[in-house]
Order: structure tokens, then sequence, then C-alpha cells
């Protein structure tokens, strides 16, 4: 990875930098939403599916947890995300090149992921950039496949934190109980300039008792 074509950043409500590349997926509202949502514990070891620049780890380290990994299908996105956490801020992550989907780990405890957000009907729709197509597009990662894969990836009572529209909210509750978990927390995420909710958070636990909390609306601001 060429550092002299990435940009030092920081990440919102802290004092972590870090580097961007202009090519990638960049930092923005949601993973500094998912990143503060996530409730990450001392004991847990952290799977980050789709980690980009290491951006969601970041923010887990500061909780320190007993392990971080690190799981993308761009070996340059691994690259700037190991350099990140390993040589710029020492956090002993394991950074993996590899599609999720062929992934395989002893089960983990806690899962945070920020996937793609839209449904590809027509390719002509995806990105040009491979960086931000994988990012915005299920091209390669449907919504369904990483839901049954976050759970093969769980133990029992193992948490999935992540984000998404809010128009797929159904879609993710469902998915998650075909898969033997239960949404457990939900938080709707407003755009002060607009009526409806752009975004959920959702917590869901494996093997979890049926039973959800719905948190209290956030409003981003322009």
């Amino acid at each position: 990875m060429d550092l002299s074509q990435c940009h030092l950043d920081y990440l919102p409500n802290s004092d972590i930098y870090y580097y961007q590349h202009p090519d990638m997926f960049h930092t923005n509202t949601d993973t500094a939403l998912l990143g503060e949502f996530a409730d990450i514990r001392k004991k847990d070891v952290v799977l980050d599916i789709g980690t980009n620049n290491g951006a969601l780890l970041l923010y887990a380290m500061r909780k320190k947890p007993q392990q971080l990994i690190g799981v993308d299908i761009n070996e340059e996105a691994c690259e700037l995300a190991d350099y990140n956490l390993n040589h710029y801020h020492h956090a002993q992550a394991k950074i993996i090149a590899c599609d999720i989907l062929a992934f395989s780990h002893r089960p983990v405890s806690c899962i945070i992921c920020n996937p793609p957000y839209f449904k590809v009907s027509d390719e002509k729709q995806l990105n040009r950039n491979e960086y931000l197509s994988n990012a915005r597009h299920e091209a390669k990662l449907t919504l369904s496949a990483l839901l049954k894969k976050a759970s093969e990836l769980l133990v029992d009572k193992g948490r999935l934190y992540m984000i998404q529209r809010s128009d797929r909210l159904i879609d993710i509750a469902l998915g998650c109980r075909e898969n033997h978990m239960e949404v457990k927390k939900i938080q709707l995420v407003y755009d002060e300039a607009k009526s409806d909710a752009q975004s959920v958070l959702i917590e869901a636990m494996k093997s979890g008792r049926a039973g959800c909390r719905i948190l209290p609306i956030h409003t981003t601001k322009r």
C-alpha cells in the first residue's frame, strides 16, 4: 500500500487518526453510528465483515476486546486496514483478505458489519470502481447470504451489529430468525431534512430469546 496516495483522517467522536485511500469507500456517518452503537466487551473476539480501512475495528479497539479480526475481499483494503491497526495503532488485529462466504474460523462472540445496501437488478447499476461497487451493492454479498454466514460464525448468545437502510428492516428481522438469530435492539436513524427514517441500527443475538427493544431515534444533521 502506497501511503503517499492516502490522506490522514480521524474517527468522528474520537482522537483516533487513520489513513483513507481516495479510491476506496470512505468512512461516513453510518460508520460512526455503528461504531458507537456496537456494544463491544473486553472478552469479545470481534469480527468485522467488510473491514475496508479498518475504521469499525478502530472504534472497537477503544473497548479493549480480547481479539480483533477484519475480513475484506479487496487485498489493498486489507493492507490499509492492517497498517491503520497494527502499524499505526498497534492493535494486534488480524486482517484477512478473503471472500467472507469462503471464510472459516472458530466461532466469535461479536460481529460488526456495514454491509452493501443496494440490491442488484442490473449490472449497469454497478460502479466501475470495484472498491465502491463491493461496498455499496450486493453483487458479491447479499443480505440473506450475510445473515446466514454471520450465524455460522457466531457462538450461541453471540451478537451481530449492523446498519442498513430502514426499508430493509423486515428483511433483516426475517433473515435473522431464519438463521437462528433474534433481533434484540433497533434504533432508527433520521436525517433532520427528511420525514422518513433513512437507516436502522440492529443488534441481533444467536439463539437469543424473542423480545426486542426499540431505542430512541437518532437524528443526523447536515
